[in-house]
């Protein structure tokens, strides 16, 4: 099961990430923070409230109840990586 081990806030909504799996990455939540308009995207639109993250549940969770599937972190850090895109497809990212 993938899990998040660490999470560090960078600014301008990105987080590096460890995984696991002994992968790391850069996670930029920008794009998905400003064009989801249910509500628990809208409140991280403020970058305070953005950067009040913590790991739970092998995942990244904020405050406000938020948490993304540590699959999508892993997507969005390593979406341009050639070795994980047959997993991208299995998890129906691709």
């Amino acid at each position: 099961m993938l899990s998040i081990i660490d999470a560090i806030y960078l600014g301008n909504y990105k987080i590096a990430v460890s995984f696991n799996t002994k992968n790391a990455g850069v996670v930029d939540l920008h794009e998905v923070i400003f064009t989801d308009n249910r509500a628990p995207f809208l409140t991280l639109r403020n970058e305070n409230e953005f950067a009040k993250f913590k790991i739970e549940h092998d995942t990244v969770v904020w405050e406000n109840g938020l948490d993304l599937a540590p699959e999508f972190l892993f997507f969005v850090a390593f979406k341009e990586s050639p070795e994980f895109q047959n997993q991208f497809k299995t998890w129906g990212y691709e």
